[in-house]
């Protein structure tokens, strides 16, 4: 017993000599977390998970605004409306104001004279219609039977029986759609009520944006955050410019087009000119392919009147139109207004024409200039700052211009101050425009 009390101790002593001569532990623990999910995903599919679910995000707060957009047309599109038409007659109320008279005779004189001028072309047009319906309908009448003809004898061997069975189906389907079509004039007689309801809206809605429309957009701007409202101030300003030259171009192509063109069947002795000259000017205001489609109006009915020549010459003119139109008037005037890729604009009518039909095709490409010189200059310009220059972000400049940015940036590398970078010169020399940003600046620098 003893022997082993003795062994025992000697193997506890060996133990703790061993022990005391092991180094003691000093480096950093590593603690290891428990493995994820996250960490057998690679990086780039998490930067792209991040970023598909904020897209989503973005498509869905678009649709859920198109969709108050539809509930609200009634409302939405007269505002619109009057937008377009106020950057269009607004240079004219400024012009009044300065010299002297109160801003809410300015605008009711420039309201009260757009209103006599259009009334007087619609009246013109109603007139030279009614005087012509006689005539027109005579010369219909011979044209269908002379393409009824060439159909039968041309080179399509279309048969007498056919063109009576095909006819009588078109009468059939009239008289089934019987109920449709009542139905349909009833929807008709709806938005007749709706149509003078928005012309009253928009009536109202542009005198008061001739009026106080740089009040408007002061006050809007004071909504918004302050470290925002200088920028936003200015970005709306340079937009407002942007659609001032765009609706200006617009005006002035549309004019160019339907001049060309209606002279083009005063001479060919095309009835209604005066009708169809005015649709060619409404539809050029949808760009690349509202002159071409109304003018394939003046095609069909220079075709039912005088029969296929009278149609190949005025096809003629309206393509010699288009040509100009592409080819001079677009670059040297429009060039000016906004630089936009033609993919973009055609892009931007086919969805504006998906999304809300023919007005949609209207406002789609002044929108994206607008959009297109606000972000631009809100990418440059974070504190509000003048952009400098003559020509607001977004437009194309010209060879002078360049020249001028060039000696402009050389200035300012030297170190000498440039009297454009000047905020309110800058504004000076675009007040007529629209609102002057100056005077916004101030009312938001005197909150």
């Amino acid at each position: 017993m003893t022997t082993w009390f003795m062994q025992f101790g000697e193997r506890a002593r060996t133990r703790l000599s061993a022990a005391r001569s092991i180094p003691p532990f000093s480096g950093p623990i590593e603690v290891r977390p428990a493995s994820t999910v996250e960490d057998g995903i690679p990086h780039g599919v998490k930067v792209a998970g991040a970023w598909a679910w904020r897209i989503v995000l973005f498509i869905l707060a678009g649709y859920l605004l198109l969709q108050l957009i539809a509930a609200l047309h009634l409302m939405v599109v007269p505002v619109v409306v009057a937008v377009l038409l106020a950057a269009l007659l607004e240079p004219v109320a400024g012009l009044l104001r300065r010299r002297g008279l109160h801003r809410s005779l300015a605008a009711a004189i420039v309201l009260v004279g757009g209103l006599a001028v259009v009334f007087g072309v619609l009246g013109a047009i109603v007139y030279t219609f009614i005087a012509q319906f006689n005539n027109l309908s005579l010369q219909v009448r011979g044209g269908l039977n002379e393409i009824r003809n060439w159909l039968a004898r041309g080179p399509l061997h279309v048969s007498e029986r056919q063109l009576n069975e095909t006819i009588d189906v078109l009468q059939r389907q009239v008289t089934a759609n019987r109920g449709a079509l009542t139905s349909g004039a009833l929807n008709t007689a709806t938005t007749l009520a709706e149509v003078v309801t928005g012309f009253f809206l928009v009536l109202f809605t542009l005198f008061f944006l001739l009026r106080d429309g740089e009040q408007i957009w002061t006050f809007l701007c004071r909504l918004l955050p302050r470290h925002a409202q200088r920028p936003v101030a200015r970005a709306g300003y340079y937009s407002w410019f942007t659609l001032v030259s765009y609706v200006r171009a617009t005006v002035l192509v549309a004019f160019v087009d339907a001049l060309g063109i209606g002279i083009g069947l005063v001479v060919l002795r095309i009835p209604l000119a005066l009708p169809l000259a005015a649709l060619v000017f409404l539809g050029a205001f949808i760009p690349v392919v509202g002159a071409t489609l109304s003018g394939t109006v003046a095609v069909l009915v220079a075709l039912v009147t005088h029969g296929p020549v009278s149609a190949l010459l005025v096809l003629g003119v309206v393509i010699a139109v288009q040509q100009l139109e592409g080819h001079v008037l677009q670059p040297l005037i429009m060039g000016r207004a906004v630089s936009l890729h033609p993919l973009a604009v055609i892009l931007a009518i086919a969805t504006g024409v998906v999304a809300a039909g023919i007005v949609g095709g209207l406002v789609a490409v002044p929108l994206l200039a607008v959009g297109n010189t606000a972000v631009r200059y809100l990418a440059e310009h974070h504190d509000g700052e003048p952009a400098g220059g003559d020509e607001p972000p977004g437009t194309e400049p010209t060879g002078e211009d360049e020249q001028e940015d060039e000696q402009q940036d050389e200035r300012a590398g030297d170190g000498k101050p440039d009297e454009k970078t000047d905020g309110r010169a800058d504004d000076e020399r675009r007040g007529e425009a629209g609102p002057a940003a100056s005077s916004v600046d101030d009312e938001i620098r005197q909150q």
